[in-house]
C-alpha cells in the first residue's frame, strides 16, 4: 500500500482502486493467456478507465470474460 500510495502521488493521480480485482485479473491472463501480457492487461485496464470514465471493477469483470474466452478458444 505504502508503495502505491507513493507512486499515485509521484504520477499525480488517486490511489482509490480496489487492488485485488486487478491482482486477479492479472492471474486469469497470466495462467490463462500469457505471462507476460498480465501486466500490459492491468495497463490498458487503467488507460480504459482513466479515457472513458468507466469503473475499475467493470472492466476487470469484462477483461477476466474475455481472457477466459480467449484461453478456451487457444485450447
Amino acid at each position: 500500500d505504502e508503495w502505491l500510495n507513493e507512486l499515485a502521488t509521484a504520477l499525480g493521480v488517486e490511489a482509490d482502486m480496489d487492488e485485488t480485482e486487478l491482482l486477479d485479473v492479472a492471474r486469469v491472463v497470466a495462467h490463462g493467456v500469457e505471462r507476460r501480457a498480465a501486466p500490459l492487461t492491468t495497463f490498458l485496464i487503467g488507460l480504459a478507465a482513466g479515457r472513458t470514465g468507466a469503473q475499475v471493477g467493470e472492466l476487470c469483470a469484462k477483461t477476466t470474460t474475455a481472457a477466459e474466452a480467449f484461453s478456451s478458444k487457444q485450447s
